[in-house]
């Protein structure tokens, strides 16, 4: 299979733990897979790597690669790489990521990239996500959610989606509002709406361990059609 990039409806999907579940999924299926998240930010941890998130999905892949292939940028505070730039005056460093995430694929057979926020999150002015997502050539798996309001967030994604060209391999959706849509309604809804297959729906996770990912993963999820 190929490298995938893990890009969310908004902040605070859930992106961070699909692409864990995915990864301790793949690695137990016998893949060699790595795992990337270009840019993070946040409040940094006092041991081991700056990003919690990183963290998380190291765990899951079982990597070793360094701090600097696997986050080549971290920024101490929560925002967009743009705003963090404009505030910190910390220019977001494209050509690494880049570059980091081309040895990446030369160490992994496969590679599995968790954006930051959604589809357009700024990295420079007229730099997003979305161009970020293109110009390492690699298709999509969008994380989205049952809260009221999806349906509008996952049809407009999948629509900048098309515009920049970038294959959409499915869509996840993360059930963990107790209020939100019924999921096998919002499934219907959302292939019929973006035309996109729906691998399925993952219910909240509490439990990180690999026995408990890989079993609800496996058990939740069509994931034949990404190990192509």
């Amino acid at each position: 299979m190929g490298s995938l990039f893990i890009t969310g409806t908004d902040t605070d999907v859930g992106k961070t733990y699909v692409t864990a579940g995915l990864a301790v999924y793949l690695r137990k299926s016998e893949i060699d897979i790595g795992i990337m998240k270009p840019f993070a930010a946040g409040n940094a941890q006092k041991k081991g790597f700056k990003s919690e998130d990183v963290e998380i999905l190291a765990n899951a892949a079982q990597v070793k690669d360094s701090e600097s292939l696997l986050n080549p940028q971290f920024f101490p505070i929560p925002a967009s790489p743009y705003t963090a730039w404009k505030n910190l005056k910390i220019k977001p460093k494209v050509k690494s990521v880049l570059a980091s995430f081309k040895k990446l694929s030369q160490i992994h057979s496969s590679v599995l990239v968790e954006g930051m926020g959604g589809m357009m999150t700024p990295i420079l002015k007229d730099y997003f996500i979305s161009d970020l997502i293109k110009d390492m050539k690699i298709p999509a798996i969008l994380v989205t959610r049952t809260k009221i309001g999806t349906v509008n967030h996952t049809i407009m994604t999948t629509n900048m989606c098309k515009q920049y060209k970038i294959p959409v391999k499915g869509i996840v959706i993360n059930d963990f509002d107790s209020d939100g849509y019924n999921p096998k309604e919002l499934t219907r809804d959302l292939k019929n709406l973006t035309g996109t297959p729906v691998l399925g729906t993952i219910p909240f996770i509490d439990d990180l361990s690999d026995t408990s990912l890989y079993k609800i993963f496996k058990k939740n999820l069509n994931l034949k059609s990404l190990m192509t």
